[in-house]
């Protein structure tokens, strides 16, 4: 590790600002890189985040349609959901994905790792390609409405790129799975 990549940061005192089920938030008094006072606050999340990108042979997904409370607008995603850290990530990963869109797959193979928002969240997602696709009934929560939609992946990389589609689990795994299908790296 060269100079630049350690951490420039001093943690003088740190607070535990607000907890929920989901959320703790804690209040770092610090000094920052350059050396001056400030208050840096991090959200960390209480589970893993976990996405599903379903494909079938002839490369088809499905998205699932859903109204976001924190942004206030509906929004097509993959099937996502949160995963307990003492869980297996692949175990979660086939619960969401049988409970948002009634999928059940054969394989799960990582697709990627994202930090999301790591300005000012820890947030760690995982991202799976399940393959080898059965279909059964949907068992969302009772927090859940949601709508369950078949598309190409050409399709849902366009929609990536009309701005349909803005959840960033769901553009970094779609944007991959077209990368790799283009060039013929997809396996399914």
């Amino acid at each position: 590790m060269n100079e630049l990549e350690k951490n420039p940061w001093v943690t003088k005192t740190t607070e535990l600002a607000y907890e929920s089920a989901w959320i703790r938030v804690t209040k770092h008094d610090v000094n920052n890189p350059a050396g001056n006072p400030a208050v840096y606050s991090v959200v960390h999340f209480k589970n893993i985040a976990i996405g599903i990108l379903p494909i079938d042979e002839e490369c088809n997904t499905w998205l699932v349609g859903q109204f976001r409370y924190p942004t206030n607008e509906y929004s097509w995603e993959i099937p996502e959901g949160g995963g307990k850290h003492d869980v297996n990530p692949q175990e979660s990963a086939a619960r969401e994905l049988k409970e948002e869109a009634g999928i059940i797959a054969q394989n799960y193979n990582e697709l990627l790792r994202l930090h999301l928002s790591n300005s000012a969240t820890d947030e760690l997602a995982l991202v799976y390609l399940a393959t080898h696709l059965q279909f059964a009934e949907a068992e969302p929560e009772e927090s859940e409405v949601l709508q369950v939609k078949k598309i190409h992946l050409n399709d849902a990389f366009d929609w990536v790129m009309q701005g349909k589609i803005t959840d960033a689990i769901s553009v970094a795994a779609i944007l991959k799975a077209k990368w790799l299908m283009d060039n013929k790296q997809l396996f399914v």
